[in-house]
């Protein structure tokens, strides 16, 4: 990982984003990596809803960095087994007599005509929804027919419904914990009908077949991730200066870094919403990503946990726009709870 090079950290794999959380707040682990969001699949809800921390379980985690990772999907399993065993390797044929028609005919995989169909073809059926479905930007290396089943994270197959909707259409696919995870069980069928959305390197790791490569619907598809830790950068807020010692235009420390921020309303009093999100206008401080998750927790059907996304740093914070933002918010919100501050890595990927 380039946020944690091996050689300066001892990494370590868990299974699920809970266990992310889990081992970050106890101790095991000094940071955690969380995905946050996708470019071409939106927000990571198992991850929001962490945050939400409906059972008051993360209060000593927040945000210290975010990553920009660049993700290509691959189909992995296996390859339809042979109608029969392989011929010898080419070296091996100097001697060999030329064949009769008796001979054993030259092995090659089963081809259904669903596979000539789709190698024919690889579109989308139209609907009225979609009249000109995209095609897939890619094609499989090898038939697929024999695929009955695919397994792979919820993020994954969103990334993926062109390929999916083009090559794999009707198949059952099954959500997993993780990529990784869907290449074990592809793995672990032997009958060769299971296959995963996964990674070349885990393809490559368990020895199975890359059916497909690159079957992401954008070339640009890229994940950002969230590094978190226990405790805070500083207790203290820098001060804001005085009027004289204000420095004239704070505007790029303010575009340079990030904070997010969760709060709750009051769901019966009208414009509770706007209220909050009028702070962060008069305090003239940049939102750039807001999302909700119902609230559950001791709260009535239908009312949520929003998270704010916002231009600034709490702790580099000359002007003290963002403290009185905050504190703007904290007064007309149910709750509020700041859940980090970052440097902004996402203007090195416009």
């Amino acid at each position: 990982m380039e946020a944690f090079p091996a050689d300066r950290f001892d990494l370590m794999p868990v299974a699920t984003i809970k266990d992310i959380f889990d081992t970050t707040q106890s101790g095991a682990a000094n940071y955690g990596v969380v995905p946050f969001e996708n470019s071409t699949n939106g927000s990571v809800v198992f991850t929001l809803d962490h945050f939400a921390d409906r059972s008051n379980s993360y209060g000593g985690l927040n945000v210290c960095r975010e990553v920009y990772l660049d993700v290509h999907h691959c189909l992995v399993g296996h390859v339809a087994p042979l109608l029969s065993p392989p011929q010898p390797p080419a070296s091996s044929l100097t001697d060999t007599p030329t064949p009769t028609s008796n001979s054993t005919p030259t092995a090659k995989p089963k081809e259904t005509e669903a596979d000539k169909e789709a190698s024919a073809s690889g579109q989308r059926t139209p609907t009225a929804q979609q009249p000109n479905p995209e095609a897939a930007r890619s094609r499989p290396l090898h038939p697929i027919a024999h695929v009955r089943r695919v397994y792979s994270h919820p993020q994954a197959f969103g990334q993926c419904t062109t390929f999916l909707g083009s090559w794999l259409r009707g198949i059952e696919t099954i959500d997993v914990s993780s990529t990784s995870r869907a290449a074990e069980l592809a793995f672990a069928d032997s009958s060769g009908e299971s296959a995963a959305i996964s990674s070349a390197v885990a393809a490559e790791l368990l020895g199975l077949d890359v059916l497909a490569r690159n079957i992401e619907d954008r070339e640009d598809n890229t994940t950002r991730f969230f590094v978190l830790r226990r405790g805070v950068e500083s207790d203290t807020p820098t001060s804001p200066k005085t009027e004289t010692e204000t420095e004239p235009d704070d505007s790029h420390l303010l575009s340079s870094t990030k904070s997010l921020l969760s709060f709750t309303v009051p769901h019966r009093s009208p414009g509770a919403l706007a209220d909050v999100l009028s702070c962060f206008r008069r305090g003239g401080l940049n939102l750039t990503s807001i999302n909700s998750r119902p609230s559950l927790s001791g709260a009535a059907p239908f009312e949520y946990v929003f998270f704010i996304e916002f231009e600034g740093h709490r702790f580099r914070d000359p002007r003290g726009r963002v403290a009185r933002v905050l504190e703007d918010v904290a007064a007309v919100a149910r709750t509020s709870r700041w859940l980090g501050s970052w440097e902004n890595m996402g203007q090195a990927k416009r």
